[in-house]
């Protein structure tokens, strides 16, 4: 090296991978953590949202569902699917399928029933007109809470709830305007009603009218205190039954739902033990119960 010449320098630089002496996959690992748990997290969530029905159905999306028990094919040697005639063949998984299907029974109406489970259309048929039933149990218990509570809102009714009696009977929702002592709804002897009768009738017809059911009007006479039973006794019940009927349909019940109108004279008294006294002098009016028309799509006949 001549004198006065600079000296020439190399620096060499040495490259260390991994992002100093830590390197980067802890970043990684700490991101799979990081899902991992947000994942956790998440699977608690909806466990502690969902109902057990949904819970079971998440069960059973992801359930094996075992088709095949072996591994070698169609289930035999040799014995996957073959365009040709001869040699060992098999119908392929369509036939494992098949023979892994539950079997299931096609009646003569056209129903099938899985192996095991008795439902028929008898049975469904049965759990509608249950549930149709029990409907028209809470109509008509409404029904008669709300007769009960016009007789208590209005003052010229409050008088004569007295004279008015509701129960449910087989038949349906019996209504009876019942005589007492002092405070009948006929004159003797008469098939008009009275005002007093008039006025029960038109709240009846009020109620009448929320529902759909036909009804029925029969009229009842006591026996007279000789205990003698009158032959005039069956017209006289009859007519007013018929005069009932005539004040229902004025206050706006439709006619074509009066399915019957008769007169029972004092056959069927309220009270059998005295059939003499005022209250077995009543009209009876019952709201019939229906057998339920089911919908023309319920596939039922």
């Amino acid at each position: 090296m001549a004198v006065g010449e600079a000296p020439i320098l190399i620096k060499k630089v040495k490259k260390v991978s991994g992002h100093g002496h830590h390197g980067g996959a802890w970043k990684v690992a700490y991101a799979d953590f990081v899902t991992a748990m947000m994942a956790f997290f998440l699977l608690m969530w909806l466990i502690n949202t969902t109902s057990p029905e949904q819970k079971r159905g998440i069960a059973d999306y992801f359930a094996p569902a075992s088709v095949s028990e072996t591994t070698s094919g169609s289930g035999g040697i040799l014995g996957g699917t073959a365009l040709g005639d001869d040699g060992a063949k098999g119908a392929g998984s369509m036939s494992i399928i098949e023979e892994k299907a539950p079997e299931s029974k096609v009646q003569d109406n056209g129903s099938s029933t899985e192996a095991g489970k008795d439902i028929s259309p008898q049975t469904t048929e049965e759990a509608l007109r249950e549930a149709l039933a029990k409907r028209e149990e809470a109509a008509f218990a409404s029904a008669a809470q709300s007769l009960r509570q016009a007789l208590q809102d209005m003052p010229e009714l409050a008088e004569l709830s007295k004279n008015i009696l509701i129960d449910q009977t087989p038949e349906g929702l019996r209504i009876q305007l019942i005589d007492q002592e002092g405070r009948s709804m006929f004159n003797t002897g008469q098939a008009q009603p009275n005002d007093r009768a008039k006025l029960l009738l038109r709240a009846v017809a009020k109620i009448i009218n929320r529902l759909p059911n036909r009804i029925t009007v029969s009229g009842h006479t006591s026996v007279s205190a000789s205990g003698a039973k009158l032959d005039g006794d069956w017209s006289l019940s009859s007519g007013r039954a018929d005069a009932s009927r005539r004040v229902l349909q004025a206050a706006g019940v439709d006619p074509d739902r009066v399915y019957q109108v008769s007169g029972k004279a004092n056959s069927e008294p309220l009270y059998p033990d005295d059939p003499t006294l005022a209250g077995n002098r009543r009209i009876a009016i019952v709201l019939l119960r229906e057998a339920p028309v089911l919908p023309p799509d319920s596939g039922l006949q």
